[in-house]
């Protein structure tokens, strides 16, 4: 594996917003970074059109990269960038990259009003199938919006970096999920908020409403439960700050609540060997749609 951070590039907005995280996280790791832009070819017909001349595919293929590069060059001083054009289907080409680099961070499109972030067909199929952490950042993303504010309240990049939150499930926690967050806040110089959602078994729930004892220890057990799961992260990471928190509900809901205060939201993606093929699970889906931080998915057998 080259150890390199890449990311999607194709001139958009959101793909801006993730080359930038992208440089301010592969100067955090000491590595270069690497700027992919896929030209998918068009068919002959339409490559002969006006709008899709000569003049156009060297606009895409040549200029946004390198103009890029130049910029990430500048803001980010010592960075090394490469900028790299291949052709192919984007989806398929970026998810072959993510099996040799350390890092592989695409950009989300904003939607307006409450209705969070679009994930497209792209995205979601390199989520999907890449075998390394994938990082989407959505539009707008700026390096503050990682940080608290100042003692004026004003969003500023120079105070410390807001904590990274883990979404664990304690049913089967996996250790490259959790080392991927321990790490990053380690180079964050912040703490671990690990956020750990839980539903009722179904045999509970009619009878649970006049019986809050039986609630009580319920949520004392998966609060131990958590407790346990992080105690042998707790004694690798001694100078991390771990904050736990389990709660009844959905752990979607939880974790996209708590991406609020975030610098990134860590989640797990389970690796699928079966004739039903790659999918993101529905945690994994509704985070990477509504969380306002960056998200990293880490895949996981």
């Amino acid at each position: 594996m080259t150890r390199t951070v890449i990311v999607g590039l194709d001139g958009s907005p959101e793909s801006q917003a993730a080359a930038e995280w992208a440089a301010r996280e592969a100067q955090l790791l000491e590595l270069p970074l690497k700027l992919v832009n896929v030209w998918e070819p068009v068919p002959e017909p339409m490559a002969q059109a006006p709008l899709l001349g000569a003049e156009t595919q060297q606009h895409w293929t040549e200029r946004i990269p390198r103009e890029s590069a130049e910029g990430l060059r500048l803001r980010h001083p010592g960075l090394e960038v490469i900028a790299e054009q291949l052709n192919g289907r984007p989806g398929e080409v970026l998810a072959g990259l993510s099996k040799d680099t350390e890092l592989l961070v695409l950009g989300t499109r904003g939607l307006s009003g409450v209705a969070g972030f679009m994930v497209g067909s792209v995205g979601l199929s390199v989520v999907a199938h890449a075998q390394r952490p994938i990082v989407l950042v959505r539009a707008g993303e700026q390096a503050a919006d990682e940080h608290e504010m100042d003692p004026a309240g004003i969003p500023s990049a120079a105070t410390p970096f807001r904590p990274v939150v883990l979404g664990l499930d304690t049913d089967g926690p996996d250790d490259a999920v959790l080392a991927f967050a321990f790490e990053e806040a380690v180079r964050r110089g912040t703490s671990v908020r690990v956020v750990h959602g839980w539903n009722l078994p179904p045999y509970y729930v009619y009878g649970l409403a006049a019986d809050l004892e039986l609630h009580g220890e319920i949520a004392r057990q998966k609060a131990a439960e958590l407790t346990e799961a992080l105690r042998p992260w707790r004694q690798k990471y001694p100078a991390v700050e771990v904050v736990e928190e389990s709660r009844s509900g959905s752990p979607a809901n939880h974790l996209v609540d708590a991406s609020r205060d975030a610098s990134l939201v860590v989640v797990g993606r389970r690796i699928r060997r079966s004739p039903l093929g790659a999918h993101v699970g529905p945690v994994t889906h509704a985070v990477l749609h509504h969380s306002t931080a960056p998200v990293a998915v880490v895949p996981h057998d």
